[in-house]
């Protein structure tokens, strides 16, 4: 069945935001069953997951609906609406905080009331007795705390982008690395990571070491970085850096030499972080 076939069969949806794909929207997912489809609320502040990213993170097809076009809807109008575009809904998904409508006024309150079919609220969803939502997955992002909004996502924060040329200057003076401009994330602290790197369309993950930020010991520009630990490859197109775990802060050094020493300990410390994972 093609998606668009697909779609207009499903009989259960779940609404939401969904940046991040998070542990907490998977809960939601799951209570989908067979003929589901995920309704992505589209705000204009997604960074965790960009549009183009979430079908990595679920099995079932998503439709994207712009907030402004259903912003100003009562509750009756917002499940006329759903009834429209799925003519075969049964069962609507929601997590316990979803609101909609002028001034998000309703919540699922009003859809259990309104909709003669099944509503289930999905309840917070914790880990090690936090609430986990994508406003606090970013906070750990700008703080470089990787192990912490991995753990929130249930999967590595990965960003992907289109391969560029660097300076020039790290396969002849430092390490050679593959250079990415990721946009539409949440770039992460600056400074340098254990990380997965997977180049164009290869299945499997290179261990890496990776930099983010500006250069501050060369020309002060900025950077997305990665270099493979398992032998030199080449990317032509794109590249994925998946985040482990963040090893230190960008700093300046006086010369190429001490920059390189402090690169060769890097890679020692990320070695040893990725050695038994599952590549």
């Amino acid at each position: 069945m093609n998606t668009a076939m697909h779609i207009k069969n499903s009989t259960a949806i779940a609404i939401g935001g969904f940046d991040g794909m998070h542990g907490g929207h998977q809960q939601l997912f799951n209570a989908l069953g067979e003929n589901g489809t995920i309704v992505v609320i589209e705000t204009g502040y997604a960074n965790l997951t960009p549009k183009q990213e979430r079908a990595h993170f679920t099995r079932y097809p998503l439709v994207y609906i712009e907030l402004d076009d259903i912003r100003h809807f009562d509750a009756n109008e917002f499940v006329k609406y759903l009834k429209e575009k799925f003519p075969k809904l049964a069962k609507i998904v929601i997590g316990y905080d979803f609101h909609f409508g002028k001034n998000r006024k309703y919540s699922f309150y009003d859809l259990k009331s309104l909709f003669e079919g099944e509503v289930v609220v999905i309840d917070e969803v914790t880990y090690e007795g936090d609430s986990i939502h994508s406003h606090k997955i970013r906070a750990k992002l700008k703080i470089g705390d990787i192990k912490g909004a991995n753990a929130f996502l249930g999967h590595n924060y990965t960003i992907r982008g289109k391969h560029i040329h660097g300076q020039g200057i790290g396969k002849s003076e430092l390490y050679a690395t593959i250079n990415i401009q990721a946009q539409g994330y949440l770039i992460p602290k600056e400074g340098v990571y254990a990380t997965l790197t997977r180049i164009d369309d290869e299945e499997h993950y290179h261990p890496s070491v990776s930099f983010i930020g500006h250069r501050v010991t060369t020309d002060g520009s900025f950077a997305i970085e990665s270099h493979v630990l398992d032998g030199e490859v080449q990317c032509s197109e794109k590249a994925s850096i998946s985040f482990v775990d963040f090893i230190r802060n960008n700093q300046k050094f006086e010369t190429l030499a001490l920059l390189k020493e402090a690169i060769k300990k890097d890679i020692a410390v990320a070695s040893k972080e990725l050695k038994f994972l599952q590549l």
